[in-house]
């Protein structure tokens, strides 16, 4: 087995300067226009902010003023869905969220990766997919590529690195089933 360091001079984003400008753009209005207006009366308005940049999102969604998000125009969310306080959307693969999903407060929803075997170590977007009907608990993680079916539940700080059935109960890290989500 060789073993070579990484040549991390040699690495290049796969965004161009449209991607850059678009983030740019987005930053002054996220700081500017999104972030200090979090009383529940904005709700309306910071969704429309978002669609403005590309989000897919219902008006009956909540979006938290305090959440992070990298690429409004990668994040999709279903009707009565919420990003709760201080969530980040690390989103350069798209993330999508189901109806009535609740993503609770300091959750870190990461879409993207490094190929850790290639010494320019590339960027890899691997979409993230939450069900509709979940709950992930406070300060989770999920990882790259994730699908998180409909209807299942991360207990809090869960790093979540595998899929998950859907009505199952996971948690722990790397999270694991604890058991299925039955609804009395």
């Amino acid at each position: 087995m060789q073993h070579s360091s990484a040549d991390l001079s040699q690495y290049r984003s796969d965004f161009g300067l449209k991607n850059k400008l678009a983030r740019a753009m987005w930053a002054v209005v996220y700081l500017l226009l999104f972030r200090p207006f979090g009383s529940r009366l904005f709700k309306k308005y910071r969704v429309f902010i978002l669609k403005s940049f590309g989000a897919q999102l219902a008006y009956t969604s909540h979006v938290y003023a305090s959440v992070k998000i990298w690429a409004p125009w990668n994040l999709e969310m279903g009707e009565y869905s919420t990003l709760g306080p201080h969530v980040e959307c690390y989103n350069q693969g798209k993330i999508t969220i189901g109806d009535q999903t609740t993503i609770s407060q300091k959750t870190y929803l990461c879409a993207s990766t490094h190929d850790s075997t290639k010494p320019d170590f590339p960027l890899i977007c691997k979409p993230i997919r939450i069900g509709g009907s979940v709950w992930i608990a406070a300060d989770a993680f999920v990882g790259p590529g994730v699908h998180i079916g409909d209807g299942a539940v991360a207990g809090a700080r869960a790093a979540i690195f595998r899929d998950v059935a859907p009505w199952s109960v996971v948690g722990g890290n790397p999270a694991k089933k604890i058991k299925d989500r039955i609804l009395a």
